[in-house]
């Protein structure tokens, strides 16, 4: 059995190659051996650096108290950490913090001003802590104020995020701005508010005071379940218990068409109509039916199929057609001459002299002078027609009146009349009206025409309320099958 193992260790490693087990149980001793072997020297060089002054007695150098490791199965992984001793670095480790937290560093570094002073009675006012001083006497520092003196020499870290803020940069910004603003004479909204607030109490007017908060016990006390309408004009109040409505827009309260919602008929209409009033609905029923036969004799020309009628001209022709054959004309040629005559200048365009091209240059320098001159002239000409141009004003602006009006008209007639509110136009029903011998002499003998449901639906959509609409059609999906039954073919 062989295996393709890479192995690295510290201080051993090999490449990819092919092993066999034994060989790499071998390869696994040698590792492990060399990580105990780091590990030993590591305390070793601990132990014995030169000038290292331990605040520990166990540090003290000797290598003699170091225990011989026990004898154990390096061929496992689980056994490497297990049995390797590294108390003496962490020993040494937490020497070196307990320097850094006491001296501010380690004593080997420190210079020996630092560590020794020659005592010569005179206490030094500026080292000695302060001091309370109780009746003119000199006392000691009190213990608690020992106690919360810091023991570490070491600085505390910067706490970052104490100094940051959160939108620094935004609100540096809208700082920027204001400033800006300020300087141009600028004020903001808010600044803008107050002053006003303030002129207007100092002017003596009503000034909008806030809302009172929902939580604000001097706020009125109502009633939500009383049978009747509490008063109070808190607008909260309303809008939650839906006693205040909605504002309404004004474009809603309009309404669509200015026509009634019932139309009365006019006097003709009645059972029993006056003889005038009668005829004055007949000539109305006849404009309308005039109407409609003339809408449907310009369609029937516009729609008609001209036919041309044949005369004795074009008869000759059809009758002669065919008789004199195509090769009895001779083509007549034209009076240019032939093919090759060439028609047209054939002389080309000479090239322009200098003498040439300036004298045109100069004649159109000329002619714009002329052109700025004439208009230079009608400028001043116009300084004489102030009267008449007072009166050209006069009549566009009466024309302008005019046509102002006129629209004006229009929108109000329109509004009046039905709109286009869906894909049909809305058909005027026809006038309910009887002739002269329907007329009944009284109501028993009326005869009722006409249909108030239909009248309803027609005047809702010439409102505008609804859109035009026509009945739906019914189709039948399947054919109707008859069948006889057997009772009635015996009776047939």
């Amino acid at each position: 059995m062989r295996l393709t193992h890479t192995i690295s260790t510290a201080g051993f490693s090999s490449s990819s190659s092919s092993l066999t087990t034994p060989e790499l149980h071998y390869c696994h001793l040698r590792a492990g051996g060399a990580i105990m072997a780091a590990a030993r020297r590591n305390k070793r060089m601990a132990a014995s650096q030169p000038g290292f002054l331990s605040f520990n007695s166990g540090l003290d150098g000797n290598s003699s108290d170091i225990k011989r490791r026990k004898r154990v199965n390096k061929n496992k992984k689980k056994n490497w950490n297990k049995y390797s001793d590294i108390q003496d670095v962490e020993e040494f480790l937490d020497d070196v913090r307990l320097q850094e937290k006491a001296a501010g560093g380690l004593i080997a570094e420190k210079p020996d001003a630092t560590l020794f002073f020659v005592d010569t009675g005179e206490k030094d006012k500026e080292t000695q802590p302060q001091t309370t001083v109780k009746k003119g006497k000199r006392s000691k520092p009190l213990r608690i104020d020992l106690i919360l003196q810091p023991d570490s020499r070491i600085p505390a870290p910067k706490n970052v995020l104490a100094f940051q803020q959160p939108n620094a940069k935004k609100q540096r910004r809208m700082a920027e701005k204001a400033a800006r603003l300020a300087a141009m004479g600028v004020l903001p909204r808010r600044e803008k508010l107050l002053r006003l607030r303030q002129a207007a109490a100092a002017s003596g007017l009503p000034v909008k005071e806030n809302p009172v908060a929902n939580n604000n016990p001097e706020r009125a006390f109502y009633d939500l379940w009383s049978a009747g309408t509490p008063e109070t004009d808190d607008p909260y109040y309303l809008e939650q218990t839906k006693k205040k409505l909605v504002k309404r827009p004004d474009r809603l309260n309009e309404k669509p068409s200015v026509l009634p919602a019932i139309e009365v008929v006019g006097p003709g209409g009645s059972y029993n109509p006056d003889f005038f009033s009668h005829q004055d609905l007949l000539r109305e029923a006849h404009e309308v039916e005039v109407k409609k036969l003339r809408a449907e004799e310009r369609l029937a020309r516009q729609l008609a199929v001209k036919e041309d009628i044949a005369t004795e001209e074009s008869s000759f022709k059809e009758q002669v057609e065919g008789l004199i054959e195509e090769g009895d004309v001779e083509p007549e040629e034209p009076e240019g001459g032939s093919e090759d005559t060439v028609i047209g200048p054939t002389a080309t365009q000479e090239k322009k002299t200098e003498k040439q091209r300036r004298k045109e240059k100069a004649q159109r320098i000329k002619a714009l002078r002329r052109k700025a001159d004439r208009q230079m002239i009608d400028k001043q000409q116009q300084l004489f027609q102030l009267r008449s141009i007072r009166a050209n004003l006069k009549t566009q602006e009466q024309r302008t009146r005019q046509r102002q009006a006129q629209r004006k008209a229009n929108q109000e007639a329109q509004k009046s009349m039905p709109r286009r509110l869906g894909r049909l136009k809305f058909q005027t029903p026809d006038l309910d009206v009887q002739l002269s011998h329907e007329l009944a002499g009284s109501l028993r003998s009326l005869k009722p025409e006409g249909s108030i449901l239909k009248d309803r639906f027609m005047s809702l959509q010439k409102r505008n309320l609804i859109e035009p609409r026509e009945r739906a059609k019914f189709k039948r999906k399947y054919k109707v099958k008859y069948s006889e039954k057997r009772a009635f073919r015996e009776i047939v």
